[in-house]
């Protein structure tokens, strides 16, 4: 079977028609055309229902669509296996969070593609936890607490937190001063998550309610910047508004433990370069970020 029919299938299959499947891979629409038509030849059934709004996969397509993705991965790790120090090619299709992936991971990225010209960078932005091998992602970006699983996590750097809340909202309800005063408090959350502090050495856990919920932490931020509760976010998104004193840090001498980021994969043997490239970018990125600096004793 042709590798080059499979990446062409995958990028038709991801871009959404042949036009845009085209102009990724450089080549003219005809050609692309040619090696679904002998693709689909091959394998003797349809994986592509072109419509006049361009290409949505058949229910046929869909299931092979995984295998191909697959397929090319491991072909593009063996060249990278085999040619070591060439330029990076291929297709990083990468998971990222969207609460503050497009405005603090989104220019590291760009910077991964100005490097490496010949590589296509592909980023899905979503505050769900994606499967990164089910919907066949090479890589994903997450922050906070990395949960067990069989994923492979190398850490880029801290994330630090804070216990926020408006001046508004603290002159009106005052600010707590412990963990457990946090229950009468109005708390802007994601779910029904807890939220821990460090009291010393001792972690201290508090399961906080509040009738604000939202599942993105910008929108927290602005319901905090809005007075309607305390919110438990990182510094990365609190940044700017603590600055400029619209959010004002509380409960400082119970600071929440730091987090982290990583760069998670699937496991594998052979770590794709590309992907080892990103991760020592993203380290070298963070490290000169104010918005992932270690916050001052007692801020």
């Amino acid at each position: 079977m042709d590798i080059e029919a499979l990446q062409t299938f995958v990028e038709v299959a991801d871009a959404g028609g042949i036009s845009p499947a085209a102009l990724r891979l450089g080549v003219s629409k005809s050609i692309v055309s040619r090696r679904l038509v002998r693709l689909e030849a091959e394998l003797g059934v349809q994986l592509l229902a072109r419509t006049t709004r361009g290409a949505a996969l058949t229910e046929a397509g869909t299931t092979f669509r995984e295998h191909a993705a697959r397929v090319c991965a491991e072909i593009d790790i063996a060249k990278e296996t085999m040619l070591p120090s060439g330029p990076l090619r291929g297709r990083l299709r990468i998971a990222a969070p969207l609460s503050f992936g497009p405005t603090h991971f989104a220019p590291m990225l760009a910077q991964m593609a100005r490097r490496h010209p010949l590589l296509h960078i592909q980023t899905s932005y979503s505050d769900r936890f994606v499967d990164l091998i089910a919907e066949g992602f090479d890589c994903a970006i997450r922050v906070g607490y990395l949960p067990d699983s069989n994923l492979i996590a190398r850490g880029i750097g801290p994330i630090y937190t804070k216990l926020v809340a408006s001046p508004g909202y603290i002159s009106a309800h005052g600010a707590p001063e412990s963990p457990e005063e946090l229950s009468a408090h109005e708390a802007l959350m994601q779910g029904t998550e807890s939220w821990q502090f460090m009291d010393g050495d001792k972690v201290v856990t508090v399961r906080p309610q509040g009738r604000f919920k939202a599942d993105n932490g910008i929108a927290l931020v602005a319901a905090a910047v809005a007075g309607l509760g305390v919110a438990y976010l990182p510094d990365c998104l609190t940044y700017e508004s603590v600055r400029s004193q619209a959010l004002v840090p509380i409960m400082t001498r119970y600071p929440p433990p730091p987090a982290g980021a990583y760069v998670v994969r699937p496991p594998g043997l052979h770590p794709a370069r590309k992907i080892h490239v990103l991760t020592e970018l993203l380290i070298e990125s963070f490290g000169q970020s104010p918005h992932f600096a270690k916050p001052a004793s007692g801020a």
